[in-house]
């Protein structure tokens, strides 16, 4: 398929665009880090992003969403970047709602899917429960009790967990194992007695959370899919989630790079414009491509995604590491090409480096996925 945006997917861009840009600016976000807001996002502006139907882009038509595909889920996710608007649209209505598609009976995407497509419920994935990413390390516990579920344990870097009403969970419903074979997921709320949620704040202001479960007890509906059969879902959660975060870090790279040029094309010293030196347009040229590598590789991971089979996780490992990598240097460009200017934190820059960081490290940094593409092709 032709890696270029639709007529149809253009349009969602340059709705979303103006939508986010107008409000879900980067003063939004400062305002809400100066604040120490709780949430960490805009309850107005997750409220009007619902109204807009963006939360329900992947969830089907039949329980209220647009019944759309990964393309349009980047497509929102790249203005998330650009502007650096705090929402829980990555957590909910991507890789929740894609673990429920994938796993979830009649009766709870019903209840969920609907309630993340109104956008009236905030679902959060809890999965890795180590300070690096690493699928093979759940160890989280599921005893089977007369009337349901018994789960003991932790997760750690829940994406919007301190403000979910509800968690899908991770668990080893057996003796803990070395692959993500065996586990089981569950769903619950978050008002659930034994759950404990500790709010912990990131270096890009935005909040996680740490789980801590102490006898949590479930009922036997509370089972997403089949019994130690959740692998193939996780996975795809997982992959939604990576594509997802990949298109969020384009679009803060492409945001910062603009900057850059802007800035290249008006100071002055030693009486020329900077941008005429060749040593800087060579940097930004090479960042120029890129960032043009990194859009053709998420195409065709969104594309793939959409289409299914044997080639998603590799096309999936490659965008996010890919954008994971360009993302640093274009960050990097721009505090050493805005000089001093660039280190303080009345510019923007910053915020910026520090956001890409933190999804750099999100479901696994460029090394893991450098890895997983290796055992992927057999080395």
């Amino acid at each position: 398929m032709p890696l270029v945006l639709t007529e149809e997917q253009t349009l969602l861009r340059d709705s979303a665009r103006s939508f986010i840009a107008e409000s879900g600016p980067i003063a939004q976000l400062r305002q809400l880090r100066d604040a120490n807001d709780q949430d960490g996002f805009s309850r107005d502006l997750w409220a009007r992003f619902a109204e807009m139907g963006y939360t329900g882009v992947l969830v089907p038509e039949a329980h209220g969403g647009l019944g759309l595909g990964p393309v349009e889920a980047g497509v929102v996710m790249e203005e998330i970047g650009r502007n650096l608007t705090a929402s829980p649209f990555l957590a909910s209505g991507v890789v929740s709602a894609t673990a429920l598609m994938r796993a979830g009976n009649q009766a709870q995407q019903t209840e969920w899917l609907s309630a993340i497509a109104s956008g009236k419920c905030i679902v959060a994935f809890a999965f890795d429960e180590h300070s690096k990413h690493d699928p093979s390390r759940i160890e989280l516990s599921a005893r089977q009790t007369g009337n349901g579920w018994q789960l003991d344990g932790s997760k750690c870097f829940v994406v919007d967990g301190h403000a979910a009403d509800a968690f899908i969970v991770a668990a080893c419903a057996q003796q803990p194992t070395d692959s993500a074979q065996g586990l089981s997921l569950f769903i619950m709320p978050a008002k659930t007695a034994g759950l404990a949620i500790e709010r912990v704040p990131m270096v890009d202001s935005r909040p996680t959370a740490r789980l801590v479960f102490k006898a949590v007890t479930l009922p036997s509906d509370a089972l997403v899919g089949e019994l130690h059969g959740a692998a193939a879902a996780i996975e795809a959660a997982l992959d939604a989630g990576r594509v997802a975060a990949a298109a969020e870090l384009l679009g803060l790279a492409e945001a910062a790079f603009e900057r850059t040029l802007t800035y290249l094309k008006e100071r002055k010293q030693f009486g020329r414009i900077i941008g005429e030196f060749q040593a800087l347009q060579h940097r930004a040229a090479t960042l120029y491509t890129d960032l043009a590598i990194t859009r053709a590789a998420l195409i065709h991971a969104q594309q793939t995604l959409a289409a299914g089979g044997a080639k998603v996780a590799a096309a999936a490992s490659i965008a996010k590491s890919r954008a994971g990598t360009t993302a640093t240097l274009a960050v990097q460009e721009a505090v050493q090409m805005h000089g001093g200017m660039g280190m303080t934190d009345e510019f923007d820059a910053g915020l910026y480096m520090k956001r890409a960081r933190v999804l750099q490290e999100l479901w696994g940094d460029a090394d893991f996925h450098a890895d997983r593409l290796a055992w992927l092709r057999g080395y």
